[in-house]
């Protein structure tokens, strides 16, 4: 499919003239598929927002070219913004305006007729399941349904890209199924978007491209099966009791080990797991836990970038991601 959004040779610094810190974007380069989920995936400070704030014409770079649905954005900057949306980190919604009143104002403000915008404002406070509280104050609300109302604001105008900068941060874990499928949804109605995020789970639900910037730069760039299968094959990890039975059972398997954890690649097949777990059997040394584990964006992450995901470390801390 063609691209909507491009970057070539991206270039950012905030610096002073001379200054030896590192640029934030450093030669940058990705594509947006349309009607497609393109993540840009990376650890702090690697440049994602930067990103988004030059592709949404909010930035200049130094140096470079980005495009969306062929309009320069900076040269054609105001064309831009008539066929984008933009959803930071952050959400801006007026707390001491209803539903109804926020998505009403923001019409206005879109230049929209009045009775566009009253159908409108219905449609999406019905798509967004939050009809039910449109006549509340947003302070009111939780902050699921702030973000949600946060997106709908986006879709007023029906754009063709939507950038969605690390939507889900802070948000409880059904919150966020909710927002993935709103994403799903707006996708499957023609808009493409360009998803930041720290959520590794998350990229691997939404997106069909998963872009992963490290200094500046992309470092890796395709689908997550490809990135996945780039970094290993399967394994069956098996852990012990204790390092050292570990070590009697790793030489039947001719496995790698690692403290009390020994792992042997597959090709996943159940005879081949079979025989697997028959050659840990005949050692008489029983495990206290196995299973089948295939590469994940996690490790996608840690082998390109040495980062550890925010997913992974909110899990290790008993904290849905």
């Amino acid at each position: 499919m063609a691209a909507i959004v491009t970057a070539e040779g991206l270039h950012k610094s905030f610096g002073r003239q001379g200054s030896t810190s590192p640029p934030v974007l450093d030669g940058l380069d990705l594509e947006l598929e349309e009607g497609a989920v393109l993540a840009l995936l990376g650890p702090n400070g690697a440049g994602k927002t930067t990103t988004v704030r030059i592709l949404s014409t909010l930035l200049r770079p130094d140096a470079g070219r980005a495009t969306v649905a062929g309009f320069d954005v900076v040269r054609d900057a105001r064309r831009v913004r008539e066929i984008i949306s933009l959803t930071g980190q952050q959400v801006a919604v007026d707390d001491k305006l209803s539903g109804a009143e926020n998505l009403t104002m923001m019409g206005h403000l879109a230049h929209l007729p009045r009775r566009v915008v009253r159908d409108r404002v219905a449609e999406l406070l019905t798509v967004f399941d939050l009809a039910d509280a449109a006549s509340r104050r947003v302070i009111t609300w939780s902050g699921g349904m702030r973000r949600r109302l946060d997106l709908a604001a986006g879709l007023l105008t029906r754009p063709r890209v939507m950038f969605l900068d690390e939507p889900t941060t802070g948000l409880d874990p059904r919150s966020q199924q909710a927002l993935w499928d709103v994403v799903r949804g707006v996708v499957s109605d023609g808009t493409s978007v360009f998803l930041t995020t720290q959520y590794l789970e998350e990229a691997d639900r939404l997106a069909q491209r998963v872009a992963l910037v490290d200094g500046g730069r992309i470092v890796a760039d395709g689908t997550p099966a490809q990135l996945k299968r780039d970094v290993g094959e399967a394994g069956v990890e098996l852990t012990f009791a204790s390092a050292s039975d570990a070590g009697l059972v790793a030489p039947a398997l001719a496995a790698t080990i690692d403290g009390a954890r020994v792992r042997v690649p597959t090709d996943g097949s159940v005879a081949h797991v079979r025989s697997v777990l028959s050659a840990v059997e005949a050692t008489g040394v029983t495990p206290d836990h196995w299973e089948v584990r295939a590469p994940s964006l996690d490790d996608v992450f840690l082998a390109l970038t040495g980062h550890v995901g925010q997913e992974r470390s909110a899990r290790s801390a008993g904290v849905a991601a």
